[in-house]
């Protein structure tokens, strides 16, 4: 397996929006564009790597997600990744990540990975392909939305390879509960969770085709997106936030933040009336 960066050329790319303008020159390890219905799409672009992320892909995406906080034409996110064989493999191990030698010192690649770590608060879908393991759940863990195609699997392979599966897991659980992250994380490369079993404990929402990943996967983010920013904003800020208060903090909290935000989404609502459609039944 190569760890070059390299175009996306593994399967077939055809799926996913049209995008506008070309990715900026600076991003050699992912790809970035804002379409005009205010989403942006992170495509990770290391498919010869199995999207493994290295310290460079860490650095980039921590700048696209500041992009992302900043720019007021993005109401939300796809994050979806190049090629068939894998959503992401976790740490690129073949190469050094490029740690000082103080280890008090060390970066978790988590800190500039994670959405919600980098206070990203606008919502992210993200779309699931091929294996999704380790270092991955860094994505999966903090999206707002996950959807996968029916090939998809999730594992925990650090026990396999002698390391303590610990950082990872802690916001799985917060998806799948104790058992099944228990189970995953134990089991390490002799299990995978399927397509199936990922939807019944919790860990996606909806299994799509990979041919529709994509598309389905902008859908998604574009029919949030055309909803008030500063009520999608609130409303993925007050339900993270409560993971880490007591239930009578978490209220009070959230109850500020319907006191902030909904005069200014309520207002924006009846100056531009969204469009009337018949509703989806998942």
């Amino acid at each position: 397996m190569s760890m070059s960066d390299g175009p996306m050329t593994d399967g077939p790319m055809s799926d996913g929006p049209m995008t506008t303008g070309p990715t900026p020159a600076r991003y050699e390890t992912v790809l970035y564009e804002v379409t005009p219905d205010r989403v942006a799409t992170i495509t990770l672009n290391r498919p010869d790597a199995l999207n493994a992320f290295d310290r460079q892909m860490c650095e980039e995406i921590a700048d696209v997600w500041s992009q992302v906080k900043r720019d007021p034409a993005v109401n939300a996110v796809v994050l979806r990744a190049a090629g068939d064989r894998a959503f992401c493999a976790g740490l690129d191990v073949r190469k050094p990540f490029g740690q000082p030698d103080d280890i008090w010192n060390h970066d978790d690649p988590g800190e500039m990975l994670s959405p919600k770590w980098q206070k990203v608060w606008k919502p992210v879908v993200c779309a699931v392909q091929g294996m999704c393991t380790a270092g991955a759940f860094y994505f999966v863990n903090e999206s707002d939305v996950v959807i996968c195609s029916p090939e998809a699997t999730f594992f925990d392979s650090h026990v396999s390879a002698g390391m303590v599966s610990a950082i990872e897991p802690i916001g799985l659980m917060r998806r799948i509960g104790l058992g099944d992250t228990l189970r995953m994380g134990l089991m390490g490369n002799d299990e995978r969770v399927g397509a199936e079993t990922a939807l019944r404990i919790g860990l996606v929402t909806e299994i799509v085709e990979r041919d529709g990943l994509w598309d389905r996967a902008h859908q998604i983010a574009a029919t949030i997106a055309a909803k008030p920013s500063i009520a999608t904003q609130g409303t993925v800020r007050a339900i993270w936030e409560s993971l880490d208060r007591p239930y009578r903090a978490a209220m009070e909290q959230g109850l500020i933040y319907t006191r902030l935000a909904n005069p200014a989404g309520m207002a924006e609502v009846a100056a531009q009336p969204p469009a009337r459609r018949e509703p989806e039944v998942r």
